[in-house]
């Protein structure tokens, strides 16, 4: 009887040690990320749906902190020899992960591994972004684009139809004037991130380049090309009407939701994932697509924001299929329709987007198709479909830095986007004299 109990109890502990033994055979993949809050809460819910969908490969999601941290850790860790097997950044890092030395092309992960993904049905202007020699180098992942969100409480309050917002800037100084004289509210507008809305996708939206050598996409001999002529006019009308108080500057990154979430202003153009804080927000709001001068300027298409996936250099083929199996995943047209509704991140796929529109979801949440009709509108140019500059971070603290001086009356307009110009031209140098 003894030598029985043995034998079960030897019997359990060899199944105890098989059973582990199983689950650490699952191939590890480490992907380092930079949402917080509510947003890394569906990104860890995202890694988790596909571990369940298959017993293979264990994505383990870290949280590297801000982007441009995590970015920097991922590069030095390729150095060190130790980098992870994906990592989330920032559309403005483009250039630098392209030209690092320390990527695995994510359209030859995907053919190297037998993984057929139809890039044509990727929304063109996400997928331009990303491409380089016509060919996606990372996998774009939480995309965005400015709107207009607006107030309807202030436009009711203002004797202003709440269901017909501003179309152009000239709408959006007409309503700003009747909302201030009725007292519904102290500015007509205020607005998120700053050179990205204002100058970046201004530019985009009205047909035109910001920077030479097709935004950057054609060569690293580039120059800002934002002290030109519709860049004067812009910025011009932009200072009259901050100094009138139409306008209030409420700073960079997004210090001016407070501005608008408090009721002080009507408008705020703004990215398109404050849809989720918005629902959150008790506002009375809606939202439509960014103002545009009109004639004698095309409309074309805005560029987005928001982050895409790298694969970094130095690990194993079987540690690759899985990271190429769980980029599939994440490019499944069910888990883009189920990204976008939990984040209000646009789904970078048509079919991702029709199948929302079958299940109502657009007649349910109008916003959300904001930012999908804004982004294709039209087919992407050579300068509509992004930007890609070197030392980018640091240029839009410059341009931003040369707005506040206009806006305070410290510079003309001229003086000020000639600076941002002269100052960005030399960081663009300095980039191109490093990968030359």
């Amino acid at each position: 009887m003894r030598k029985a109990k043995q034998l079960v109890v030897l019997l359990v502990l060899s199944l105890l040690v098989l059973g582990a033994g199983t689950a650490s055979a699952k191939v590890q993949i480490d992907f380092w990320y930079s949402l917080g809050g509510q947003l890394g809460e569906t990104v860890q819910q995202l890694v988790a749906d596909f571990n369940a969908s298959q017993d293979e490969y264990e994505v383990v999601a870290f949280f590297r902190g801000a982007y441009d941290e995590s970015m920097t850790a991922a590069i030095a860790a390729y150095r060190a020899g130790n980098p992870p097997h994906i990592i989330q950044v920032y559309e403005v890092g483009t250039q630098t992960m392209l030209l690092s030395g320390a990527i695995y092309p994510v359209y030859q992960l995907m053919a190297d591994h037998g993984i057929d993904i139809d890039w044509e049905d990727f929304v063109g202007a996400v997928y331009s972004y990303y491409t380089h020699e016509d060919n996606l180098y990372s996998m774009p992942f939480n995309s965005s684009s400015p709107i207009m969100f607006y107030n309807k409480d202030i436009f009711a309050a203002a004797g202003l139809d709440p269901e017909r917002p501003p179309q152009t800037w000239q709408e959006v100084e007409e309503y700003s004037r009747k909302i201030i004289e009725s007292g519904a509210a102290k500015y007509g507008f205020t607005t998120g991130w700053p050179s990205w809305v204002l100058l970046e996708n201004m530019h985009a939206w009205h047909g035109l380049p910001f920077a030479s050598q097709g935004n950057g996409f054609d060569g690293l001999d580039v120059e800002l090309l934002i002290n030109g002529e519709f860049g004067m006019m812009h910025v011009s009308k932009l200072a009259e009407w901050h100094e009138e108080g139409i306008y209030h500057y409420g700073g960079r990154g997004d210090s001016a939701n407070w501005i608008f979430m408090n009721g002080d202003c009507a408008m705020m153009p703004h990215s398109s994932a404050l849809i989720g804080s918005m629902k959150q927000s008790g506002l009375n709001w809606g939202a439509t697509m960014l103002p545009h001068w009109g004639d004698p300027y095309p409309k074309a298409n805005s560029i987005i924001g928001g982050a895409t996936l790298w694969v970094m250099k130095g690990h194993s083929e079987e540690e690759y299929r899985g990271v190429a199996k769980f980029l599939e995943f994440v490019a499944q047209p069910e888990q883009q329709a189920w990204w976008h509704k939990q984040t209000g991140y646009v789904p970078i796929t048509n079919a991702a987007a029709a199948i929302l529109e079958a299940e109502g979801h657009f007649e349910r949440e109008p916003y959300q198709r904001v930012a999908i009709d804004q982004l294709n509108y039209s087919p992407p140019t050579s300068d509509t479909r992004g930007l890609r500059l070197g030392n980018f971070l640091e240029i839009r603290n410059v341009i931003e830095e040369e707005l506040e001086a206009i806006f305070a009356g410290a510079k003309s307009v001229e003086a000020g986007l000639n600076d941002a110009v002269r100052r960005s031209n030399q960081l663009l140098r300095e980039f191109a004299e490093l990968y030359q």
